[in-house]
């Protein structure tokens, strides 16, 4: 338990599977850290390429522990992580992330300053991404794609904080128990219950991780697809959770479908908003990634963003409300990617 008296001490807890370059790249970006009083705890969910050599390397850089267990999913793992950290306090990073120099003590003066229970942090795309890392980084996080909700939109005082950069205390690990054993949307189900049981959550906006994300469009549809069940998943486990904002990509895929049929079988004029639409996001992210590469492969990306999410929205929507069928996700051999 985190008290007044008793100060902070902080634990990463990274979850991996089959990632041992990425872990690599992640551990040299703690390195860097400008304050260097945190325990790592890396757990191997099952995988069949270790990252041992890569934890190895960095022990006597870092305090480390490593473990390796049986697959569970990213959420349990995670549990498995704080239940053997040190620290009064768990912050947990997706092993796809690298951290900025001056996170942990933007995290720690947060906290010492003005103490919450859980927070959360947003994502950015580093210089050194490639270009549809930067695209889909900007799919993720734009309003034009809903990604904006994932963000510093969010009011601050009922914030929702993300499993790819978020912490809480101990007191909340042992009064939730953690994550729960969904393997999508795991990390929203335990913001839930964290406000759900009284504690406060906050934003902090400056303790920012860079998320590589996928590395390629076949992969991000995966990771948004099972996002779309897993926003169903959620609205049966927590009824008040679900909002209207969450159909936005249905519509949008509903809309593309309606606007082809109307464009081939009347008028070509009726694609005219679709390529508004694309003109937006092109601008938009031409402005903030200052790349018109990134502006066109933008517009791809926030297709397949709002396009996937849609198709699993959708797809768990009859499954789960319409057939009243169990809890299920898609691709689970992939649910890291």
């Amino acid at each position: 338990m985190v008290t007044e008296k008793q100060p902070i001490t902080l634990s990463i807890i990274v979850p991996v599977f089959n990632r041992p370059a990425e872990v690599d790249e992640l551990l040299e970006s703690l390195t860097r850290q400008t304050h260097k009083a945190f325990e790592v705890v890396i757990v191997e969910d099952g995988s069949s390429v270790k990252c041992d050599e890569q934890v190895e390397k960095f022990k006597a850089l870092l305090d480390i522990k490593y473990f390796f267990k049986k697959n569970s999913g990213p959420g349990l793992t995670r549990n498995y992580g704080y239940e053997r950290a040190t620290g009064n306090y768990g912050i947990f990073v997706d092993s796809d992330c690298v951290i900025p120099p001056h996170y942990v003590q933007t995290v720690l003066d947060a906290l010492t300053s003005n103490f919450v229970d859980a927070f959360g942090g947003p994502d950015s795309a580093d210089k050194s991404f490639t270009i549809v890392q930067k695209s889909i980084n900007y799919a993720m996080t734009s309003f034009l794609t809903t990604g904006g909700i994932r963000g510093g939109g969010e009011k601050l005082d009922k914030f929702y904080p993300r499993s790819f950069n978020m912490g809480y205390s101990r007191t909340v690990f042992e009064t939730t128990k953690g994550f729960s054993g969904m393997r999508f949307g795991e990390d929203i189900d335990m913001s839930i219950r964290i406000l759900n049981c009284g504690f406060k959550t906050r934003l902090i906006k400056e303790a920012y991780v860079y998320h590589k994300r996928r590395t390629n469009f076949k992969q991000f549809f995966k990771q948004v697809y099972n996002s779309g069940i897993a926003r169903i998943n959620l609205y049966k486990r927590h009824p008040g959770s679900l909002k209207i904002v969450h159909a936005f990509p249905s519509l949008f895929l509903i809309g593309v479908l309606v606007l082809i049929v109307l464009a081939i079988l009347i008028s070509p004029y009726f694609i005219l908003p679709l390529a508004l639409y694309s003109v937006l996001v092109f601008l938009d992210s031409t402005f903030k990634n200052k790349n018109i590469r990134v502006g066109l492969v933008s517009i791809v990306a926030s297709c397949v963003q709002l396009i996937g999410y849609g198709a699993g929205f959708l797809t768990a929507f009859w499954k789960r409300i319409i057939l009243s069928k169990r809890e299920y996700s898609a691709f689970t051999d992939t649910f890291y990617d």
